[in-house]
């Protein structure tokens, strides 16, 4: 009984993000006519609530509420913002509405993994099958937006992402009670806001695998941000829909891990990762919906080696790099570098090569636009090839923390 109400918390969970996110690049830039910087600057949002929840969580959440009812008052509050966001046109309105509700939702992602951690015998068995449920959630979104309700363009998924938070910030009440982990417990804030993690930086391997996850992670926001616009401006069929393979793909190439693993090592499964990033942005830059339209699906089918490969194998080098006392709140550092710092700046970047190639007419020269992050990729690649020296390498356990960005 406990397993399916954490079950059903992590389908709704990734139901509400991928429900709107997806889309959202298409519907601010042809439906509201914002600009390639605007756009960025809306995805960025998420990467600023991403840098503030670990302190959110470390100085609030874990002192003073039991999770599952701080969980359904932030997705209450959140439900009731993305209506309204869903209403406005103007940018000034706008964003400072998007930066509210992603304060709001971003901090739900660690209470649900909480939850789920409090309440599971074995999280190394446990928790995948639970948490595969949030990938599926954000399969069937992709599914109701692109392929049922063509609304990619539409404020309409907005609408949905609100009335389904509303619903979740009412089941969130039903979830098992779990009370706040360092209730009573003398505060201290090097703990809350886990400076202890920085030890890890003194190590030249761990502190070219942090940077390295940043560098990556500039490029990586063009896929997030613009993704759906490129298809959607190129006319490909149900592009919210056809996206929604690359979430199959992780859920095959996250079983096919344990064994890269074994087989390859930490360095090469994560080095597999970057090329395939690259060769993703090099197949939209000349893929095109006739004869080109099979490398359209293969930079979109990559998304299992892009993502299980580079996040989830850093997670677990991560993991193993820390120990039992710290790990936690290096799993907090390295989401600080990538989720935050470094997809707030790829926002920016990414934003400003798209309006850099808008043409008058409002379209866009995506070959020039995708070569840009196609040779950041590559780049990055090529100097952790030759910087990053693991001095152990890590056990093929998988980590039992979810990987930092659904996509």
């Amino acid at each position: 009984m406990i397993r399916a109400r954490l079950s059903t918390m992590m389908f709704l969970q990734y139901f509400i993000w991928g429900v709107w996110f997806v889309t959202m690049g298409t519907y601010l830039g042809q439906t509201l006519r914002f600009s390639g910087n605007q756009i960025g600057n809306a995805y960025g949002a998420m990467a600023i609530a991403a840098i503030v929840t670990p302190f959110f969580m470390g100085i609030v959440a874990d002192r003073f509420f039991a999770s599952e009812k701080l969980l359904a008052i932030l997705h209450l509050t959140g439900g009731v913002v993305m209506w309204f966001l869903s209403m406005q046109s103007d940018w000034s309105r706008f964003y400072p509405l998007l930066l509210l509700y992603a304060l709001c939702y971003m901090p739900t992602l660690s209470l649900t993994n909480s939850i789920s951690f409090q309440h599971i015998e074995d999280p190394a068995r446990d928790f995948p099958v639970i948490r595969v449920l949030g990938t599926i959630g954000w399969i069937v979104a992709g599914v109701i937006v692109g392929l049922v309700l063509h609304a990619d363009a539409l404020a309409l998924p907005m609408r949905i992402a609100s009335v389904a938070s509303i619903a979740m910030g009412l089941f969130s009440f039903a979830l098992p009670h779990t009370p706040p982990k360092a209730a009573g417990a003398p505060f201290s804030a090097r703990d809350a806001l886990g400076l202890d993690a920085l030890q890890l930086l003194r190590n030249r391997d761990f502190l070219v695998f942090a940077i390295g996850s940043f560098l990556l992670c500039v490029p990586l926001q063009f896929y997030y941000s613009f993704t759906n616009l490129f298809l959607n401006e190129i006319k490909a069929p149900s592009p919210a829909f056809i996206q929604t393979f690359g979430q199959a793909s992780e859920i095959g190439f996250m079983l096919l891990l344990p064994f890269a693993l074994r087989r390859f090592g930490i360095k090469g499964i994560m080095l597999g990762g970057m090329l395939a990033w690259s060769i993703r942005y090099f197949a939209f830059a000349n893929g095109n919906i006739g004869s080109g339209m099979w490398l359209l699906y293969l930079g979109i089918i990559l998304h299992g080696v892009c993502y299980d490969f580079f996040f989830v194998s850093g997670q677990i080098y991560t993991d193993q790099r820390a120990g039992e006392r710290i790990r936690a709140a290096a799993q907090g550092l390295i989401n600080f570098v990538t989720n935050g710092v470094g997809y707030l700046l790829g926002a920016k970047v990414s934003g400003a090569v798209v309006s850099r190639y808008t043409t008058t007419g409002g379209t866009h020269d995506w070959h020039s636009i995708w070569m840009v992050p196609a040779t950041m990729a590559l780049v990055v690649l090529v100097l952790f090839a030759l910087t990053f020296r693991p001095r152990t390498q890590p056990s093929q356990r998988l980590s039992a923390a979810p990987p930092p960005i659904p996509a």
